[in-house]
C-alpha cells in the first residue's frame, strides 16, 4: 500500500522548521512525504528543498486555500491513501503503523483520524478533531473530547477504535480512489468545514469513517486562522449552512430554519458581550448563504440517501442552558 503524507503549505516556513524534521524521521520508512505549497513568498520553498531533499514539493499557481490547494496538488500525487497533514501538527514515533493497518484491514474504511491532542497543553484533546467529530442536529460539529470551547483531557476514556461522522482535516486519512470519486474537497468552501462536508459525502456512499486510537499527534491549532478570529467565524457559520443545505436528507426547511434562529441567537450574545466582529461575520455569513442558496438547491437533487447523520439534538442549547460539557458518545 502507498501512502503520501501530504502538507498544504502557505508562508508557514516557522511552522516547517519546528515540525517537518520530526514528520521526516518519524515517517519516511512507512510513506512518502510531500508539500503542496499555495504560492508562499516566505522561502518555504526554498527552505523545504534545500534541506530536506526527499520532501517531494508540488506547487500551486495561486494560494487556493485549503479546499482547492488540496484538490490541485493531489492531481499529481500517486498513492493508494492521502494523509493530508496540517503544517502546525507534531507526529509521534510510529505514528502512520495503526492508521496503515486499518485501511490494509478494513476495505470498507474509506477516512481514518488518530487521536488528536493539544501541543500546548498535551494532556488534552485537541479543539480541531479531539477523539473524532460529530454533528449535531442542527450541523453543529463537535467532537469526542471537546463540545464548542470545552476541551476533556485524555483519561484514556477514548482508547477504542471506533466510527465517526467526520474525521479532522489537521490529520485526514483518505483512500485516493473515494477523494477522486467524490470530487474531492468542496472548493467553495475555501477554508473550515470542508471536511466534514466530504465526510457526510463519504458515508452516503457506505463506507465507513474510523477514530484510531493508538496513533497520536499533537497540533498546534489556529495556525491560519486564530480561533478568535472574526473570518473564521464567517467560514464557520456560512460553511454549516452550506453542508447541512448540501447533504441533509429530510426536513431541509425546518432544520435551516431552527438553525437561523440559533445562529440569531448567538449573534446576539456576541453583541451583548460586545465582540462586535464576530456578531458581523455571522450577519455576513448568512447572507453569504444565501446568495449561494438557489445553486446549492440544484445539487440536492442527487441526494438519494436516508442516512441518519446525528446523534444529539441542538448541542449549543445543551451547552449554554444546561451546561453540557461532554459527550462521551451518548
Amino acid at each position: 500500500m502507498k501512502v503520501a503524507v501530504i502538507i498544504l503549505n502557505w508562508n508557514g516556513i516557522k511552522l516547517l522548521e519546528e515540525f517537518l524534521p520530526i514528520l521526516v524521521r518519524y515517517s519516511n520508512n512507512n510513506a512518502q512525504i510531500y508539500m503542496i505549497d499555495n504560492k508562499s513568498t516566505d522561502h518555504s520553498v526554498e527552505y523545504v528543498s534545500s534541506n530536506f531533499p526527499l520532501v517531494n514539493i508540488v506547487q500551486n499557481k495561486e494560494n487556493y486555500g485549503y479546499a482547492k490547494g488540496y484538490n490541485e496538488g493531489l492531481k499529481k500525487i500517486d498513492a493508494d491513501v492521502y494523509c493530508l497533514l496540517n503544517n502546525d501538527v507534531e507526529v509521534t514515533e510510529n505514528w502512520l503503523e495503526p492508521l496503515i493497518k486499518e485501511f490494509k484491514s478494513n476495505q470498507n474504511t474509506a477516512v481514518a483520524q488518530p487521536k488528536i491532542l493539544n501541543y500546548n497543553q498535551r494532556e488534552y484533546f485537541d479543539y480541531a478533531g479531539g477523539a473524532g467529530g460529530y454533528i449535531d442536529s442542527l450541523g453543529f460539529p463537535y467532537c469526542d473530547g471537546r463540545v464548542h470551547n470545552i476541551i476533556e483531557k485524555d483519561v484514556n476514556q477514548y482508547d477504542f477504535n471506533k466510527d465517526v461522522f467526520w474525521a479532522s482535516g489537521a490529520c485526514f486519512f483518505i483512500r485516493k480512489n473515494v477523494f477522486n470519486s467524490l470530487n474531492g474537497f468542496d472548493e467553495s468552501f475555501f477554508n473550515h468545514m470542508e471536511e466534514i462536508d466530504l465526510c457526510w459525502r463519504v458515508l452516503k456512499q457506505g463506507y465507513k469513517i474510523r477514530y484510531i486510537y493508538n496513533s497520536n499527534v499533537f497540533h498546534v491549532g489556529g495556525a491560519t486562522l486564530d480561533y478568535n478570529n472574526p473570518r473564521k467565524t464567517f467560514y464557520n457559520f456560512r460553511n454549516s449552512l452550506i453542508t447541512l443545505t448540501k447533504n441533509i436528507e429530510k426536513n431541509l426547511i425546518r432544520t435551516i430554519f431552527l438553525k437561523m434562529i440559533v445562529d440569531g441567537f448567538i449573534a446576539i450574545y456576541y453583541l451583548f458581550t460586545l465582540k462586535l466582529s464576530h456578531f458581523l461575520a455571522i450577519i455576513k455569513a448568512h447572507f453569504a448563504f444565501y446568495h449561494q442558496m438557489p445553486n446549492l438547491i440544484k445539487e440536492r437533487k442527487n441526494i438519494n440517501s436516508n442516512l441518519e447523520y446525528y446523534k444529539t439534538n441542538y448541542i449549543v442549547v445543551k451547552y449554554f442552558k444546561l451546561k453540557y460539557v461532554k459527550f462521551f458518545g451518548d
